[in-house]
């Protein structure tokens, strides 16, 4: 499963690079390559909810591989448009929307059967590794994406990304494990409210759901936006974005690394917190540098400071979820985690334009900077966990 999900985050990585370059190739605008971001993200946003209940309900397995092909097609069909010479901005805003919708039932599915595959001491060993998986590919996947995009085409970004999804493909066919929901004579509507009536329930999960929702919200920006820091701020080419891209998907490695190494730890809560704070005046750090070497280093930091808030986010999520609702409640975090992406970067993407990258990106740091304070001394929730 580890590898055919790594083997596919590679294409994936490979095709975000070619097609937020492409966007902004095209178009010349931060606002289409925000949009772009925005149409990815929000279909979770609308149905992971949906999915969510789906997954409690059906085979997780048949829900993620019927999502697996689905991205396929919108890769593959992406790369012969291009390929054909024909490609416009609305047929990759409207293919981006498409290949949301699939991670929308996917992405629930997904995350309630890693439990299920590991014993309950090692879920947080196992997200870390997971994390470790799709933040090597951020390495591994813009440095061939470059390569291919320089030698080849873009095109051949968007084919190779649809060939990866075979890999993970045939490594669900392989996995033995099978859920077999509970029958449930309820609507639609009525197990929602369950699964929201559970959150309630749960002291913590409000606290740490919002968590997931300000730090994509506010962080995730930093990493979509990378190719306006490269032409305007640092004024290269594609290959300053890709190296840029490479040296986040190596901090986030470390920092997945460094939660599968200190898993059992205990003040989970706190360690949370403050490493969202550290993220917040690292991404301040990042915007106001103007010199290559420094952002990098403040880029790797951030990298892992991101990936540790939220593997440790997650775990604490899933710890205190039980499995016949782990399906409902990992789709309202869904909501949280994903749907911060598309607003954060929309709203980054017009402040950006009006105003430039430098201080939009600094003000979010300083936001996540003092969000992690109210969370540690006004809202104990989480730092008591």
């Amino acid at each position: 499963m580890w590898l055919g999900a790594c083997t596919s985050s590679i294409g994936t990585w490979m095709q975000k690079l070619a097609q937020s370059w492409l966007v902004l190739e095209l178009s010349g605008s931060s606002r289409l390559l925000g949009l772009d971001s925005f149409l990815g993200e929000i279909p979770i946003l609308l149905f992971s909810l949906v999915g969510g209940v789906i997954a409690d309900r059906h085979d997780r397995r048949h829900l993620l591989l019927a999502s697996q092909v689905t991205q396929m097609t919108c890769a593959f069909l992406l790369g012969a448009l291009l390929g054909a010479g024909v490609v416009q901005v609305w047929h990759i805003l409207t293919l981006s929307f498409v290949t949301g919708l699939a991670q929308a039932f996917g992405g629930p599915a997904y995350q309630a059967l890693i439990p299920r595959l590991v014993k309950a001491e090692d879920l947080p060993n196992a997200i870390a590794l997971n994390s470790i998986q799709f933040n090597l590919a951020r390495i591994i996947g813009p440095m061939v994406g470059g390569l291919a995009m320089a030698k080849l085409g873009a095109a051949w970004c968007f084919t190779f990304n649809g060939a990866s999804f075979i890999a993970v493909i045939v490594s669900l066919l392989l996995l033995h494990e099978r859920y077999v929901p509970a029958e449930s004579s309820k609507s639609v509507i009525d197990s929602m409210k369950d699964g929201l009536a559970f959150i309630r329930q749960r002291r913590a999960m409000r606290p740490l759901i919002a968590l997931a929702f300000l730090m994509t919200f506010l962080g995730i920006p930093l990493v979509v936006f990378l190719p306006v820091f490269a032409r305007d701020v640092f004024l290269q080419d594609a290959n300053t974005y890709t190296l840029l891209l490479s040296v986040s998907g190596a901090g986030s490695v470390t920092g997945a690394l460094t939660v599968a190494a200190f898993g059992h730890i205990r003040n989970k809560g706190k360690l949370t917190l403050a490493t969202m704070g550290a993220l917040g005046v690292l991404m301040l750090g990042f915007a106001l540098s103007r010199t290559l070497i420094l952002s990098c280093l403040l880029l790797f930091l951030g990298g892992a400071a991101l990936i540790i808030c939220f593997a440790m986010i997650s775990s604490l999520v899933q710890l205190i979820t039980s499995d016949e609702m782990r399906g409902r409640v990992m789709s309202v975090y869904n909501v949280a985690f994903r749907g911060g992406m598309p607003l954060g970067s929309l709203l980054s993407g017009e402040l950006i334009h009006d105003f430039s990258a430098p201080p939009v990106i600094a003000a979010n740091g300083a936001l996540l900077t003092l969000l992690s304070l109210y969370f540690l001394c006004a809202r104990k929730e989480v730092s008591e966990l």
